[in-house]
């Protein structure tokens, strides 16, 4: 994680905990809906938004929207510092600005100069579908193009006096994105926005981006993360909790393990399994529940579990943490062990 810590409305980037963003996919200028929106992605878990900013009217929704909301909200900025400086004039809590599409040192000193007034963060954001020309001739499509573009815009950034900086290097392919983070990570100090951009919908849209922010986040690199997505924004953020739940970086849930079951298994595992985990999806506590399908291996697989339950032909056992077995009917085995879980969860 990154050595320098920021804050953006409250929200601290660097230093060990990873926040969780999204982005609304509501014109901002249509104050109700993207109010309607943000909220339901607090609901969610969702620690700091971001909305587009197209023109002077989304600009000012954002003082509007601010004053209704919960979480910090970042302006997105593309082709244009006066929007940049409209939109951090009327209360963004954040700037991302683009590289490749800003401006050169005249446009990003006129940004320069209203995050200072206004004492908040900018994300200086690349990513291969904007890399400079001069660094794409030299680089072409690589991580490197991508470090060297966000890299020299930071420097000016710097040359101006900013300092509360996070970077960003995405692309849509996870090889190049993670070989463009470790990049980066070894050459600033910055906190690091992390993840893969324009990943596409779908389950294979969820596994790329876990293949490409989990393995990144497992080697310490990354202070927020956004799983991008053609979908529902809420769906971003329940991606991204589950990432950073199988990274170890989240622990305040009720971790369902269970097998996948074989020819072995004499009862209804599978279906078990998910009453268990839609009964615990809201629980924020830390526990950990097993549900497996035999008790041949089960009780042995799941070890150090809060609560866990095998099954047989006829009968089910129920164990706990202190080593505790219950031999249970089949017929009953359900009923206790959602008893015991009960228990657990007050």
């Amino acid at each position: 994680m990154a050595k320098k810590q920021i804050s953006v409305g409250g929200i601290l980037l660097g230093g060990g905990d990873v926040s969780v963003q999204s982005m609304t996919t509501i014109r901002t200028s249509d104050v109700e809906q993207s109010v309607a929106q943000i909220l339901r992605l607090e609901a969610a878990g969702c620690d700091i938004v971001r909305v587009a900013v197209l023109d002077e009217e989304d600009a000012h929704a954002i003082k509007k929207i601010r004053e209704r909301i919960h979480i910090p909200l970042v302006a997105d900025i593309h082709f244009s510092a006066r929007l940049a400086v409209l939109a951090a004039e009327n209360g963004a809590d954040k700037l991302r600005v683009n590289p490749g599409n800003i401006g050169g040192e005249r446009e990003i000193a006129l940004v320069a100069d209203a995050l200072k007034a206004r004492r908040i963060p900018v994300r200086v954001g690349s990513n291969t579908g904007s890399i400079e020309p001069h660094f794409y001739e030299k680089y072409g499509r690589s991580a490197t193009a991508l470090v060297e573009s966000a890299l020299a815009n930071v420097s000016i950034f710097e040359k101006h006096g900013v300092e509360d900086i996070v970077i960003s290097v995405k692309a849509s392919d996870v090889p190049l994105t993670v070989e463009a983070y470790r990049l980066l990570s070894a050459r600033t100090d910055y906190p690091l926005h992390v993840g893969v951009t324009e990943a596409g919908g779908g389950d294979f849209a969820l596994t790329k981006s876990a293949v490409g922010i989990g393995s990144l986040l497992l080697e310490g690199i990354g202070d927020t993360i956004r799983v991008s997505l053609s979908d529902d924004p809420v769906k971003e953020v329940f991606a991204a909790h589950d990432i950073l739940r199988a990274c170890g970086l989240e622990r305040d849930f009720v971790e369902v393990v269970s097998c996948p079951t074989c020819g072995r298994c004499m009862y209804d595992c599978t279906g078990l399994a998910a009453r268990v985990r839609a009964k615990v999806a809201s629980v924020r506590k830390p526990l950990k529940v097993a549900v497996m399908g035999c008790v041949v291996n089960g009780p042995g697989e799941a070890k150090g579990c809060d609560l866990g339950i095998a099954g047989g032909k006829d009968y089910c056992m129920i164990f706990g943490r202190d080593g505790r077995q219950e031999r249970v009917s089949v017929a009953d085995a359900e009923r206790v062990f959602f008893e015991k879980l009960e228990e657990l969860l007050r």
